[in-house]
């Protein structure tokens, strides 16, 4: 930095020295600020590495469960978060309890179901959480499911590639580093179709009457590639990609069967 005095207010010379004493302490305090706040983090540094998904949390969810609203809130609450991945999957079976749920689909039912059986305790009910494709959690019980993104996130440490996506013109770049050591594989690589936000009124069965907000709703999930651990990189068209309606997006990578989910980027908007 550079300073200057204006000749139009001429100093003494002890009012000079004091003059620029003070000045270079409050350069110095200036600078341990500035400091501070770099190592604290409060400074943005152009080389910081982006934060990686530590979970996905799949929420699977019904407009006729009068157990559901507080899941599907605390999706919303774990979605402000830069390290979980919070998705919203709407299934069927309650249909016929009167209402029929405008989000839902028949494939997240068999999603969920699959998952049951790869664990083998059979368990689906709403609302139900599954998290990083491994652990089964009350998706209204916020305790349970942050005990398992801390379980599951632990599990598969030195397991996770890097995962990276970007827009490159009219295509979409997804980027998958090679595989550490211990990492199962093949692996599929899933873009997901998200609504960010939607309010649903219900107008009958368990929650009639009830406004509903729902976040990072699926409404599709297609298998654009599979990795076998050596670096890949996919290219989708970006017309491919607004095909399906929906204003967001997020990338998986899961094993085959639907086990655990190694890595996960989400894309804010198309």
């Amino acid at each position: 930095m550079h300073f200057a005095i204006s000749p139009a207010f001429p100093m003494k010379h002890d009012n000079f020295r004091r003059g620029v004493a003070a000045m270079r302490s409050s350069l110095s305090l200036a600078w341990m600020v500035l400091a501070s706040a770099v190592l604290c983090g409060s400074v943005p540094m152009a080389n910081a590495e982006p934060v990686r998904v530590r979970a996905v949390v799949e929420l699977f969810t019904s407009q006729g469960c009068s157990s559901c609203p507080p899941a599907d809130s605390l999706i919303g609450k774990l979605d402000k978060r830069a390290d979980v991945l919070a998705l919203s999957l709407p299934v069927d079976y309650w249909d016929y309890l009167g209402w029929k749920d405008t989000l839902a689909q028949h494939a997240f039912t068999e999603r969920q179901r699959e998952y049951a059986d790869q664990r083998g305790d059979g368990l689906v009910y709403t609302p139900q959480v599954v998290v990083n494709g491994l652990k089964p959690a009350v998706g209204s019980h916020e305790a349970q499911v942050e005990a398992a993104i801390e379980e599951t996130a632990k599990a598969l440490e030195g397991k996770r590639p890097t995962m990276d996506v970007a827009h490159e013109g009219d295509t979409l770049v997804v980027s998958i580093g090679a595989a550490p050591a211990g990492a199962p594989v093949p692996m599929v690589v899933w873009l997901a179709h998200l609504t960010r936000d939607r309010e649903v009124t219900i107008g009958r069965g368990e929650n009639d009457g009830q406004i509903v907000t729902y976040h990072n709703v699926v409404r599709k999930l297609t298998a654009i590639g599979t990795w076998s651990g050596e670096a890949l990189t996919l290219r989708v068209p970006m017309a491919e990609v607004r095909a399906v309606k929906s204003d967001a997006g997020a990338v998986l990578l899961q094993a085959k069967d639907l086990g655990p989910i190694l890595a996960a980027a989400e894309i804010a908007s198309w």
